[in-house]
């Protein structure tokens, strides 16, 4: 994701939620205070602070759209660094979490990219199966067959979820890849419940057509 995040602030949280800031949203406001500042060095602190309260929610997220350890960790630590340098830009009434959620999962989305244009690239030309028994390498190619269906299937998946509109990729992975509910989306983004449930319907409408109704 080059330049800036992309940050929609159309749906502003409802009085009940700012006189109820999350954890994340109360570092994330130091932070950008110490930052306006010039304090780099109490900013970083404090942001290392931020990054242990969300990494694990953060890695099961990029884990969910990536289906590789090692590329979510570097999903998530990408995710942390813009987030860090476009502080400023963080509206302090508005929800961290969510705000985070749509950086980290414009990580994931663009480390999918990078890894399909180094596949691309990839020599298949090296035959690993020559010289092996023929009942193993028939095991072998089945297994390796099931493996690339499944693979080429979880692609389809986030390209579909890629093309979502922003708020309803936004509450699809909320939804069911951090498992939150309805209502737990509806404290963090500050639509209504109502509004939840028609973005998920449409997000997921939308996923079966693309998917041939297997969503």
């Amino acid at each position: 994701m080059a330049g800036q995040p992309n940050v929609d602030t159309a749906a502003e949280p409802r009085p009940a939620d700012r006189a109820h800031p999350s954890p994340a949203s109360v570092l994330a406001a130091e932070i950008k205070v110490l930052v306006g500042r010039g304090d780099r060095d109490a900013a970083r602190d404090r942001f290392g602070a931020l990054v242990a309260l969300l990494q694990r929610r953060a890695v099961r997220i990029a884990f969910q759209y990536l289906r590789d350890a090692a590329d979510a960790d570097e999903a998530v630590q990408d995710a942390f660094i813009k987030v860090f340098l476009h502080i400023e830009q963080y509206r302090s009434d508005l929800p961290f979490d969510v705000w985070f959620t749509r950086i980290l999962v414009n990580a994931a989305l663009d480390r999918l990219k990078a890894r399909a244009r180094q596949q691309r690239w990839i020599s298949h030309s090296i035959d690993e199966d020559e010289g092996r028994p023929v009942e193993q390498v028939a095991g072998s190619e089945a297994s390796n067959e099931r493996r690339m269906l499944a693979k080429e299937r979880w692609g389809q998946v986030t390209q579909a979820v890629a093309g979502l509109p922003d708020r309803q990729r936004l509450v699809f992975t909320l939804c069911h890849l951090d498992e939150q509910s309805p209502a737990e989306i509806s404290a963090a983004t500050g639509m209504s419940q109502a509004t939840v449930r028609v973005h998920l319907f449409r997000a997921l409408r939308k996923l079966r057509g693309v998917l041939g109704g297997q969503a």
